[in-house]
């Protein structure tokens, strides 16, 4: 069928960030952002989650998880000089290829699919589910499906970024199907992972990446948009979400997306940037990303966005 054949892909880019309330039901993302979000200052946090205790049964240290998908599919520990050696199970590319990942205290490891290369039939019913590593074991598994997640020929993304929360050991994942220019479809799900159980979700958000930025008394879920070049964040009350999600900054390239986002240091993200379009079609090379620093003024609540040159 013409709609399975092969083509260019962004997906290769996606996945290399690995390396290393309801809202109305149309509109973009750009439009429902009428909250404002005044921040005080704030700094990076130590991540709770720990590396996989079987990769430290086999006596490595500080491996890094790569989903580049340029080498090997799926997933791969590298270590050692250089990175040149690696961890890598035949089993963990049944699945084809992987994006993200989030690791929670145990080890275990959250994983999101992502598209790659080519459309098979087999794609979109991958785009559906959470996948996990088991901390133990080293097994992976298809943990968590989502039967509203519907991608199509047209827009074959489905889960694609997934977030632990240290707090109350729950995950945050989002979900860009059904969604395109026209408008926002896509849903951040809170999940509880003992009862593999949605909590609460926001709508018609499409979140390329999460993240968490901590101030001193309060937390905030960090958003890169796929439908602009917009930073977003929603608030908290307590465990609950306690707003709309609201633009805190914007790129100075409008064609751009953020994929990625780490707090880096006092006031301080660092910003993974791509070309994005739901029809997969974009540039692949490392070369093509961009990367910003944002720095936030807490006295005069104003960011300030500079690219940095690799």
């Amino acid at each position: 069928m013409k709609k399975f054949l092969p083509i260019i892909v962004v997906a290769a880019l996606l996945a290399a960030a690995g390396y290393f309330l309801l809202l109305s039901d149309s509109g973009s993302s750009r439009a429902k952002a009428a909250e404002k979000i005044v921040l005080s200052d704030f700094d990076k946090k130590r991540p709770c989650g720990v590396l996989p205790p079987f990769i430290y049964k086999m006596g490595v240290k500080r491996p890094v998880i790569d989903l580049s998908q340029m080498e090997y599919k799926g997933v791969v520990f590298r270590y050692g000089a250089q990175l040149k050696r690696v961890i890598h199970k035949k089993s963990w590319e049944r699945f084809d290829a992987l994006g993200t990942y989030s690791i929670d205290k145990s080890g275990n490891i959250y994983l999101t699919p992502n598209p790659f290369i080519s459309i098979t039939p087999a794609t979109f019913n991958l785009q559906k589910a959470i996948y996990k590593m088991d901390g133990r074991s080293g097994e992976l598994e298809r943990w968590m499906v989502f039967d509203d997640i519907a991608p199509s020929a047209n827009n074959p993304y489905g889960m694609i970024s997934v977030l632990y929360d240290c707090k109350d050991g729950t995950l945050w994942a989002s979900a860009i199907d059904k969604s395109g220019f026209k408008g926002s479809r896509g849903r951040i799900y809170h999940i509880d992972p003992n009862k593999k159980e949605v909590i609460e979700r926001i709508e018609n958000f499409d979140a390329l990446t999460l993240a968490w930025l901590y101030e001193e008394k309060n937390r905030y879920l960090l958003m890169g948009s796929a439908l602009d070049n917009g930073v977003y964040a929603v608030g908290f009350k307590g465990s609950k979400l306690s707003q709309k999600p609201a633009k805190l900054f914007e790129l100075p390239n409008p064609k751009l997306h953020v994929r990625k986002i780490k707090v880096v240091g006092k006031n301080t993200l660092y910003l993974e940037a791509i070309k994005f379009s739901y029809s997969l079609i974009a540039e692949t090379n490392k070369k093509q990303r961009v990367h910003y620093r944002a720095k936030y003024e807490s006295k005069t609540h104003k960011w300030s966005v500079e690219e940095i040159k690799q």
